[in-house]
């Protein structure tokens, strides 16, 4: 775009100034980046009194590529408008837009700085009680009301259009469904987890599992997800769940969101087995990670469940029992997605602080090899689930 321009702090303060909306006439503002995401540029902007908001702008490559890796500006659009939408359902557990400049990508949060990042929370083994519970009821409200069960069928066409998201969607089909199970140059991990790596990629049953939920991404535009439900995605504390940055968002199957979110929670699961050495201490953390997932399950399936017998305007899908068959295959779906997390963050591009971050190598190569099986056992054993119940079972009998 011929408007764009690329912000630094002195920008920022222009920009935000010029809007005159945000802070006093006369203040005086600060301005720092400190983004370390993978994408884009954030600033916090603060006053003297500690006021302060998040400016975002879109980067038109990858951050953590550079510009050989060139990245649409659109996707700034996409997630303010996620936000927004996601927002007017759900206002309690995602982050505020309070302006959106699409020419210079550039969207203006409310500031969660109060609040921590998730990933590292977990990984200090903090817990919080309402997490699970908060969680699934974003994921249910957000993708019901932009269902079929609840929007007609234009306008639901309408949105799928609105939040068509090739180059972002792209890099998912990438990560999660191609590049693990091939010699890709963008994989990573150790030489000693190769003979692993090996054994995966020759499982047909695995590939065929795989194959099946790629189909599932590309064809099923089920509703506006998130697109990028992570640990690290976030914020937290005591009484407050945020969702942030939903720039891959678009409409695809419901249980890719559902099951992101729990990959990432058995991560963590996985990685505690050498984050903690104190064996009560460490049950501890995985007991809540799994009373999290179990709370996640049936809290995300109730709601969806009430929403359908109660708010379906569609007069077909209105027929008995047909909401109880779809939910089956959101489960199955979600457990999938769950697997290919696993098996993504241990051996592709992108990983996670919970597992790179362990000092030990011979302890973090044996995570790595934990969360490769249970992401092997989860896809491979999905389409057995028909309740919420099996999926945590199914979990409970794979992730030690």
């Amino acid at each position: 775009m011929s408007s764009y321009i690329e912000f630094d702090a002195e920008k920022v303060i222009d920009y935000i100034t010029n809007l005159g909306s945000f802070f006093d006439k006369d203040a005086t503002l600060s301005c720092y980046e400190f983004g370390d995401g993978n994408l884009n540029l954030v600033f916090r902007v603060q006053d003297t009194q500690e006021n302060s908001i998040i400016v975002k702008q879109a980067l038109p490559y990858a951050r953590c590529v550079g510009e050989s890796w060139p990245l649409t500006l659109d996707r700034a659009r996409i997630e303010a408008s996620v936000l927004q939408r996601h927002g007017e359902i759900c206002p309690d557990t995602t982050a505020k837009v309070l302006h959106h400049n699409t020419e210079l990508a550039v969207t203006v949060l409310e500031d969660l700085g109060h609040l921590r990042i998730l990933r590292g929370e977990l990984n200090q083994a903090n817990t919080f009680a309402r997490l699970g519970k908060d969680v699934a009821k974003y994921l249910a409200k957000t993708s019901f009301y932009h269902s079929s069960f609840y929007l007609t069928p234009s306008e639901k066409k309408a949105l799928v259009t609105e939040f068509t998201n090739p180059e972002l969607c792209s890099i998912t089909e990438d990560l999660f469904f191609d590049d693990p199970y091939r010699d890709a140059e963008r994989n990573n991990f150790p030489a000693a987890l190769q003979s692993s790596v090996e054994i995966l990629r020759k499982n047909k049953t695995l590939l065929a599992e795989v194959a099946k939920l790629k189909a599932q991404f590309l064809n099923a535009p089920e509703t506006l997800l998130h697109g990028d439900v992570h640990t690290g995605s976030i914020f937290v504390d005591a009484q407050h769940t945020k969702l942030i940055d939903p720039e891959f968002g678009f409409f695809g199957p419901i249980g890719f969101d559902l099951g992101s979110f729990i990959g990432n929670l058995l991560l963590n699961y996985c990685a505690q087995h050498a984050r903690i050495n104190a064996l009560p201490k460490r049950r501890n953390m995985q007991v809540y990670l799994l009373d999290s997932i179990a709370t996640t399950l049936s809290s995300f399936y109730v709601t969806w469940l009430e929403l359908a017998k109660t708010q379906t305007r569609d007069l077909s899908l209105q027929a008995d029992g047909y909401a109880e068959y779809f939910l089956t295959k959101v489960l199955q779906d979600a457990v999938g997605y769950c697997g290919c997390e696993l098996i993504r963050r241990t051996i592709g591009l992108a990983h996670v602080a919970d597992i790179d971050a362990i000092e030990d190598e011979g302890a973090r190569l044996a995570v790595q090899q934990r969360a490769l099986h249970l992401g092997e056992q989860l896809i491979i054993n999905a389409n057995k689930c028909r309740t919420t119940d099996d999926v945590y079972q199914l979990i409970i009998s794979f992730v030690n």
